[in-house]
């Protein structure tokens, strides 16, 4: 029997409306858009409109997933 293995992947299982959520909350929609300098987290933010923005621009998805991981690990969010 194969036995279920726990993924070394820090994304796995999280959704992208999860990742953006957290950060908004955790840093603020300004300080977001310092950090990630993409116009839907500078011009009108809102959780909505950047998940339409972000689903469909592969780079600027991968620029939230790396910041995502980032704050995972200097900051130890959850």
């Amino acid at each position: 029997m194969d036995t279920p293995q726990k993924s070394n992947d820090p994304l796995h299982g999280i959704t992208l409306e999860k990742m953006v959520t957290h950060l908004a909350e955790s840093y603020g929609w300004e300080a977001l858009g310092e950090h990630i300098r993409i116009n839907c987290f500078t011009s009108n933010p809102s959780v909505q409109s950047s998940l339409k923005f972000l689903r469909k621009t592969p780079w600027a998805r991968t620029k939230v997933e790396d910041f995502y991981k980032y704050s995972l690990r200097h900051h130890k969010l959850k």
